[in-house]
């Protein structure tokens, strides 16, 4: 019966943590991705003066002989110390990005119809920085 019990209340507790998400109540499509960096995540102004980033993150799949990148534009809304923190990765960090996704259609210069993917961040983590980024790091604290 104890156990009953304990199943049920930790069931219970689980929604009841679930109901205080600040995501929409709308459903949302989302996506983590698992990939590189491109190049340094860039700061822009919205129209109403809001700074946002962006920045693409490439994801490999495949074997060697067969590989496919796909490429991903991310925007982030962060804001203060996790800003700078993004803003100071280097092109080729790995890293893994859950997010927003929302497909967008447009015909490029040749008039082809494409389709393009967008990921709003919730959340990054750094899987490993690039090599030579280390290294440069390392050396520069060495020379002061």
């Amino acid at each position: 019966m104890s156990s009953f019990l304990f199943r049920r209340s930790a069931i219970a507790s689980a929604s009841a943590a679930r109901s205080f998400s600040t995501s929409s109540p709308l459903s949302i499509a989302r996506i983590t991705i698992v990939g590189n960096l491109a190049d340094t995540p860039e700061l822009h102004s919205t129209s109403t003066g809001r700074e946002i980033l962006r920045y693409v993150v490439a994801s490999n799949s495949g074997t060697r002989e067969n590989r496919k990148t796909s490429w991903f534009k991310v925007t982030s809304f962060s804001e203060g110390g996790s800003r700078d923190f993004l803003m100071s990765l280097p092109k080729g960090t790995q890293v893994v990005i859950e997010g927003d996704i929302s497909t967008s259609s447009y015909t490029d210069p040749q008039g082809v119809q494409r389709t393009g993917i967008s990921v709003v961040q919730r959340s990054l983590d750094v899987l490993r920085r690039p090599q030579h980024a280390a290294e440069s790091a390392e050396s520069s604290e060495h020379s002061q």
